[in-house]
């Protein structure tokens, strides 16, 4: 049998050696970034240093607020946002809908990409907060942001843009507040970060990161985020790593399989949605499993459930596809062998 290997990495990607190395520099130097003796102000100087590089490796203008994790930083932007009516897209992520329970949802067109005409009539409200994911962690579409934003800031409203998925492969949209999350491109666990254009969008809640967090800041973790970051501006995969994904969207097509990217506005070649004919999802999970590959059925926050992606069905899937639908996501260390691999196992379980 193969050694086993993971093609989940929308869910988390493999820690960067960059950043292990950064997070065992920050355990050397641990002290509290809030505390006034010489420790305590070498780790905020530390601090301070991984802020002002996570600006530069994103190119963000604004200010850095350090969370725990994007869901930390959405509530506090949903939570917190000088705005009025929330309003989020109906495929956004978990901790978005959870964050904002009262919010519109806007809906999706088949593609998956956010209906503008609708957006249009909704944010006719006093200074609307828009909540959108740069790239959707189930189906890999991407939003047209920058249409987006031009909709809600000509209503005089604020965008929010989930870059959990985006940060560190593409370049952050034009927005008022963005999320993201060391974990997905390489960096620690329990850390994340809410970017915010001008601290005058956000209402304090005091305590630490300027009083606008509550919480001693994780100092080896944000080190490690700082350098993971940095680590992007390499490609971040060979695109002959993916070669054999897309041969397999031929033979996907040929056996009445359904590849979902051929539905989508916009995909990215990073998280692709693959229905197989005859076999459900919970079903490949556990096969794929046991031939030593680690895929998914949706985002890995509900995927524990085994139901049928809510993402999917607000793009009006038909069930059946929908119910056979995997995700499978590659990282910054993916080898076209592990990719190779899934596809001839692929098909051997659709019996092609």
């Amino acid at each position: 049998m193969s050694t086993p290997f993971y093609l989940d990495h929308a869910a988390t990607t493999p820690l960067r050696p960059q950043a292990l190395q950064a997070m065992q520099d920050g355990f050397a130097l641990w002290a509290n970034p809030s505390s006034p003796h010489a420790a305590g102000r070498k780790a905020r100087s530390l601090l301070e240093d991984a802020r002002e590089r996570v600006k530069a490796a994103l190119g963000w203008q604004g200010e850095v607020i350090f969370t725990s994790s994007a869901s930390e930083a959405a509530a506090l932007a949903l939570g917190h946002a000088q705005a009025g009516a929330r309003l989020v897209a109906s495929v956004e992520h978990d901790c978005v809908l959870q964050a904002a329970l009262a919010a519109e949802r806007l809906p999706v067109r088949s593609d998956g990409a956010l209906d503008l005409e609708v957006l249009t009539e909704a944010v006719q409200r006093e200074r609307p907060l828009v909540a959108v994911q740069q790239v959707n962690s189930e189906t890999g579409n991407r939003q047209d942001l920058a249409a987006i934003g031009g909709i809600v800031h000509q209503a005089g409203g604020l965008l929010l843009a989930d870059c959990a998925q985006g940060a560190g492969r593409f370049a952050l949209p034009s927005c008022d507040m963005a999320i993201i999350s060391a974990h997905k491109f390489g960096g620690p666990i329990g850390v994340g970060a809410l970017l915010v254009k001008d601290y005058a969008v956000l209402a304090p809640s005091g305590g630490q990161e300027r009083g606008y967090r509550r919480g001693t800041e994780n100092l080896p973790g944000v080190m490690g985020m700082a350098a993971a970051l940095e680590a992007c501006g390499d490609l971040y995969v060979d695109p002959q790593v993916l070669e054999p994904l897309d041969a397999l969207a031929g033979e996907c097509r040929r056996i009445g399989g359904t590849w979902l990217s051929d539905r989508l506005s916009d995909p990215t070649p990073y998280i692709r949605a693959i229905a197989m004919p005859k076999m459900s999802a919970t079903a490949q999970v556990m096969r794929f499993d046991m031939a030593g590959i680690a895929v998914s059925q949706g985002s890995a926050c509900s995927s524990g459930t085994m139901k049928t992606s809510r993402v999917l069905e607000a793009m009006q899937v038909e069930p059946d596809i929908a119910a056979n639908t995997i995700r499978v996501s590659v990282g910054w260390n993916t080898t076209r062998a592990e990719v190779e691999r899934f596809c001839e196992v692929w098909l051997d379980l659709a019996g092609a």
